[in-house]
């Protein structure tokens, strides 16, 4: 996942075929594991020994209840990597806008090992959905400008690439994966620093200077070495003008309002027009459209992974027989 993306005005499409990389399905396949010891403790499901018999086969469909952008298509198959006697037949691609009713998917095999499954699919399905329908939703209302909608650290914790991997699906940028590849200066950083320098100037100065010495002495740690983004959080226009003169590749413009994010943008424009700037802070459907006409390049919406409501999707029989 880059650091910095590509910020020209461009329509929304609608791109399929995403895939994870192998650091996502590796934490795909970890949290599959504990799901999967959630629910059969010991190899147990008590309603299914109880009332399929072992030899009973079935198949099912795999529908959308409602309209949105499918993401975890791919997971499911991890899934099922754990019930080798159930085939599974996608209809539909990670990045797919669906209408309601959609077929996303078709099962046929033992109908034990379906059961079994069904519950952990529909989980994350439903959850990786939502937060690409959910982007969508933001995306949808920019497209055309030259602001993107960018996703943040607020995510559940131990599922951070598989929902960033669903902001993608929905449209999204990735901002950093972690603490550990980018440098994000906040005011908590700048105010450690206030108990050394009375200056804000300095303040600024000290905070993105000493971050680039770092990174050029680290770069063998770094996962984007040298290039790695150095970007510091103001809430204040007197900040940003001391902030642009530092030369981060980005500020994060932190609760400012409309028109104060406007002036920052003609500020930054005759200062240092190379510097991308983000806003950040209650970033809402009926509010970022504003945001992105101000010339921002990035919005980020913590919503997208801390808000998301799943996407409903159901799993229903089709038919049960017994095998010969």
């Amino acid at each position: 996942m880059d650091a910095i993306a590509e910020f020209a005005p461009q329509p929304l499409s609608t791109p399929t075929g995403f895939s994870m990389d192998e650091a996502t399905r590796a934490d795909a396949r970890a949290l599959i594991g504990l799901a999967l010891a959630e629910d059969l403790a010991n190899g147990v499901d008590c309603t299914s020994e109880a009332l399929v018999d072992a030899n009973e086969v079935g198949s099912a469909q795999l529908l959308a209840r409602g309209a949105g952008v499918v993401c975890g298509i791919e997971v499911a198959q991890l899934v099922l990597e754990h019930f080798p006697d159930v085939l599974w037949v996608p209809q539909v691609q990670d990045g797919q806008v669906v209408s309601a009713n959609a077929l996303l998917a078709t099962f046929s095999g033992n109908s034990r090992q379906m059961l079994r499954a069904e519950r952990t699919i529909l989980n994350f399905l439903g959850r990786l959905s939502g937060v690409a329908t959910l982007t969508r939703s933001f995306a949808e209302l920019i497209h055309g400008s030259r602001a993107r909608v960018v996703d943040t650290r607020k995510t559940t914790p131990g599922w951070r690439r598989l929902e960033k991997y669903a902001v993608l699906c929905g449209g999204g940028v990735n901002h950093r994966l972690g603490l550990f590849d980018a440098v994000l200066i906040k005011d908590n950083h700048l105010a450690q620093l206030r108990q050394t320098f009375a200056d804000e100037q300095q303040v600024i100065r000290q905070a993105v200077g000493r971050a680039r010495q770092w990174i050029r002495a680290q770069q063998d740690r770094l996962p984007h070495g040298i290039r790695t983004v150095v970007q510091i959080e103001v809430d204040r226009l007197e900040q940003l003008e001391f902030a642009l003169n530092s030369q981060p590749d980005m500020v994060l413009l932190d609760n400012m309002d409309c028109q104060q994010m406007s002036q920052a943008v003609a500020m930054r424009d005759r200062l240092a027009a190379h510097i991308l700037l983000e806003a950040s802070g209650g970033v809402r459907l009926d509010t970022i459209r504003a945001i992105a006409a101000t010339g921002v390049e990035r919005i980020s919406v913590g919503a997208l992974t801390h808000s998301a409501v799943n996407f409903d999707i159901g799993l229903d029989w089709v038919s049960r027989t017994f095998a010969p």
